[in-house]
């Protein structure tokens, strides 16, 4: 094994962490004082974006740099597979959380509270049905009642668009491993607009919920749990989306071969996560 592959790089110390700590301060910053109707807030936020964006294209791109020039071996390789790994296990955690708060309110919580004494916790007429609206929906003068969102239908179609675009992107991995490019750009391009697509029927599927379902974020447990777990979703479909514009920019630009190629498999590795998370969200969210 030649010397390359045997030694660790040490990167040079870098500014990039910095600029990203400041990014996230002024964008937390931001935020808080956007909500609370501060007339500063809105543009220290959207400085946090732009620093934010900043240090990422630098950041990456010096990553990328190293990359290509060669200075990253076996152990370096190992390095990132395991952050990646441990990345995408925090990713499982943080729906594990959300998944875990549905089930505990619809299986043991909303229960509970439609039994004997309990009732009279929280209002008259009160049932452990699911989905359940809070005390909101039966003032039926102020407010109409909701329609759950349904599996058939936009749900089902979105299903079906996720696990093509997983064939797809394991297409154009099989392309790679080949060393065929043009099979390589095709399937990440397709796996990035029926990602796109999916986004578009999710952004409809909004639309028709505020608007003709009466089903909103504040519609008791059911739509905050809907709405969270499916929103938190489509965030990280278009972070992902956005990871394989940038791995197809790199393939047209010929980065990547059939023996280096973690950033490609990385940004693979997020796509299927996101593919079976979106399964179980079909399954529990939708379905059940």
């Amino acid at each position: 094994m030649s010397e390359t592959l045997e030694r660790y790089f040490v990167p040079e110390p870098s500014r990039f962490p910095i600029f990203g700590s400041v990014a996230l301060l002024l964008f937390g910053a931001g935020a808080a004082l956007w909500v609370n109707q501060v007339k500063a807030g809105p543009w220290i936020f959207f400085l946090g974006i732009a620093i934010l964006i900043y240090m990422l294209f630098g950041w990456f791109g010096q990553v990328v740099r190293e990359s290509q020039g060669g200075k990253y071996g076996t152990r370096v390789d190992a390095s990132f597979r395991w952050s990646m790994g441990w990345f995408i296990f925090s990713e499982v955690m943080f729906f594990a959380a959300f998944f875990g708060a549905l089930f505990y309110v619809r299986v043991l919580t909303v229960p509970a509270l439609s039994s004997g004494e309990n009732e009279a916790l929280l209002w008259q007429g009160y049932s452990g049905a699911w989905p359940n609206a809070g005390p909101r929906a039966l003032d039926t003068a102020a407010v109409e009642p909701f329609t759950p969102m349904g599996a058939w239908g936009i749900p089902a179609i979105n299903t079906l668009i996720l696990l093509t675009s997983g064939a797809t992107l394991t297409w154009a991995h099989y392309g790679l491993l080949k060393d065929k490019r043009g099979q390589l750009k095709l399937g990440l391009l397709l796996t990035i607009l029926l990602g796109a697509i999916f986004l578009g029927f999710q952004a409809y599927e909004y639309v028709h919920a505020y608007g003709e379902l009466n089903l909103r974020l504040d519609t008791g447990i059911y739509g905050s749990t809907f709405f969270m777990l499916t929103g938190f979703h489509g965030l990280h479909v278009t972070v992902g989306a956005i990871m394989l514009t940038v791995m197809l920019c790199r393939a047209v630009a010929g980065h990547f071969n059939s023996q280096h190629h973690f950033g490609f498999e990385a940004a693979a590795w997020y796509w299927h996560f996101v593919d079976v998370v979106w399964l179980i969200l079909f399954v529990v969210v939708y379905w059940l």
